[in-house]
């Protein structure tokens, strides 16, 4: 298969998807131009603030993508293009981009509440509990592993020397500097623009004059030597102020801005893949297939360089975000729904910005299949950072010649980096609304409750409640569950479909499009939850020494006896949790009462 090719045949694929099932969606469901959003409803300035799509289009897509679509469809290349490109494009079609445009739906017809709040006013209470408390509990986990991969991105090395700064130092010093030049840009931007009508087109040419000085400023100008330790502590400070403040002072300006670095990233690829396919140099080596059982690859050193496991359930665990995430539904019904400024707009952001994510999933695929050699054998690229970076440039360096390599796989490390960022406050952000709602019973509000329930969901309580726990855990050990992270995401897709699911249905709206969404992905959780289980048992009555993970056929270490029995707690809460939910969930889709105030909220 010629790259190329493949990047053509699932761009069209991705944009039929888009102009024909994402509208009638938007037409089965109801979507009404005229309805007024919550962002105009319950404007306070500080949460709830409309925005030109274009904007929250840049905040939702900066926010989802994370290193989920690059690490991906890179981990699961080992059973082959052809399970990859079919998962990326049918499931991003059909189960991705409708969990985010209905978990997005469902909250602006919710008064921009999470889907918290949707479970609990279609199936009940108990149920609205514990899905937020697995939601809160997923974020902070989110929320220590961005921390502890940005400040490993921002920090230089133990050895670091000011008078001999290494290749890999400099490089994360630059981005440290291009990542703060950021910030400070959007704050500016914020206070500059706001309350301004600019033309769309002058607002998006002066974002890309910024972004241009803000990475020229930060190549240029780059002192600060920190190391991951002492950069953790100020991304603490970071996120605690950035999740508190109002969404148009950064939140907004930032993602707005950072996502032309990642527009940019993309652009950058395409002209890599379409120019060396033309050129007749764009080598995908990729095969095509390898077996139900991928077999685990080393190099002479005897590291891992490949994913394993069965196909199933770990090819569709591995490919999250780049075919369907339920980490998504948590941005959608947290922070992009107070945003929206009109329903018109949620197709295009919900549905379309799922799509950009499906693009850049096969965007990866085609840059490991250029460097697939050297990947497999572990000869260069081990991370799939590296590994996206180094095989764009590559294709990219056949189009335009060795001078450009250097620079292209820095600018693409840097957009990488950026995704990471800007997920990791809306991962607070979102992780403080949830810490607030989990003490907000039914039919009272944040303004209404009282007691200690008052000072529980305050604010300013719940974020800082929330940093100190992400960051702690990012410092003393998240790896020991990370592990199980997959399998709880896509239990949360499920969960997401299933609660959007039952408020269609309550509503009086068509809903069936979600039921094989649904049960396919509560399938594939609770098998590779199984499989979790079993490998933990058996792991643990050998002494919790290192183990394949069943969810993304990595090796990992497994912490010792504590680690695995943490791991096989967990693992057994989440398969329960999901039964349950999924029962009650039932009992509501096909139980012959409906929910009259939710026939009012649709």
């Amino acid at each position: 298969m010629n790259a190329m090719i493949l990047l053509i045949i699932a761009a069209v694929v991705l944009v039929c998807g888009y102009l024909f099932y994402g509208k009638w969606l938007a037409k089965s469901w109801g979507i009404d131009p005229s309805k007024p959003t919550p962002s105009h409803e319950m404007a306070d300035g500080v949460d709830y603030v409309a925005a030109p799509p274009y904007v929250v289009l840049g905040h939702h897509f900066s926010s989802i993508a994370g290193a989920g679509p690059i690490n991906g469809p890179i981990q699961a290349a080992i059973f082959g293009w052809v399970p990859v490109t079919l998962w990326v494009l049918i499931g991003g079609i059909f189960f991705g981009a409708m969990h985010d445009m209905g978990a997005l739906f469902s909250s602006v017809r919710h008064k921009g509440q999470t889907l918290a709040i949707v479970v609990r006013d279609n199936m009940d209470n108990t149920a609205k509990t514990l899905f937020t408390i697995f939601a809160y509990l997923t974020l902070v986990l989110v929320v220590a592993a961005f921390a502890s991969i940005v400040a490993g991105t921002f920090g230089v090395s133990a050895d670091y020397n000011p008078g001999a700064v290494s290749e890999a130092d400099d490089r994360n010093m630059t981005t440290a500097s291009i990542s703060i030049f950021f910030i400070l840009a959007a704050v500016i931007w914020g206070l500059a623009l706001r309350g301004r009508k600019i033309p769309g087109a002058a607002n998006i040419a002066l974002a890309i004059v910024v972004l241009v000085i803000c990475v020229a400023a930060g190549i240029l100008f780059h002192p600060l030597a920190l190391s991951s330790g002492q950069w953790m502590w100020i991304l603490a400070v970071y996120i605690l102020v950035a999740s508190l403040a109002p969404v148009w002072i950064l939140l907004q300006p930032r993602d707005y801005l950072s996502s032309y670095l990642l527009y940019g990233m993309i652009i950058l690829a395409v002209v890599g893949i379409i120019g060396a396919g033309l050129l007749g140099r764009g080598q995908f080596d990729v095969p095509a297939y390898t077996g139900l059982d991928a077999t685990v690859t080393k190099a002479e050193s005897g590291s891992v360089v490949a994913t394993t496991g069965y196909l199933f359930p770990a090819l569709f665990i591995t490919i999250a975000c780049g075919a369907i995430s339920g980490f998504h539904s948590l941005v959608a019904s947290g922070t992009t729904s107070k945003q929206i400024d009109n329903e018109a707009h949620i197709q295009p952001i919900g549905y379309g910005g799922m799509l950009i994510e499906c693009l850049l999933a096969i965007i990866s695929l085609c840059a490991v299949g250029f460097v697939w050699n050297s990947y497999i054998t572990g000869a260069d690229y081990t991370a799939p950072t590296q590994i996206f970076a180094g095989g764009l440039a590559g294709m990219l360096e056949q189009v335009f010649g060795s001078g450009v390599h250097g620079i292209a796989f820095q600018l693409l490390v840097l957009a990488v980096s950026a995704f990471c960022l800007t997920s990791l406050d809306t991962a607070t952000r979102l992780a403080r609304y949830m810490f607030q709602e989990l003490w907000i019973p039914a039919g009272e509000s944040l303004d209404t409750v009282t007691g200690w329930r008052k000072a529980l969901s305050n604010p300013y309580v719940a974020t800082i409640i929330t940093v100190v726990f992400g960051i702690g855990l990012g410092m003393t050990g998240y790896s020991i569950i990370w592990p199980l992270f997959g399998a709880a995401n896509q239990l949360l897709a499920a969960l997401a479909l299933l609660a959007v699911a039952t408020w269609l249905k309550n509503a009086g709206r068509k809903n069936g499009m979600f039921y094989i969404p649904m049960v396919f992905m509560l399938i594939v959780t609770l098998t590779s939850l199984f499989f979790t289980i079993q490998q933990k048992i058996n792991l643990f009555t050998s002494g919790g020494a290192s183990a394949v993970n069943p969810d993304t056929g990595a090796f990992v270490q497994a912490g010792g006896p504590a680690g695995v029995a943490a791991q096989l707690i967990i693992a057994c809460i989440l398969f329960v949790l999901a039964i349950v939910l999924a029962v009650k969930g039932g009992k509501t889709l096909f139980g012959s009462s409906s929910n009259t105030a939710n026939k009012q909220a649709a």
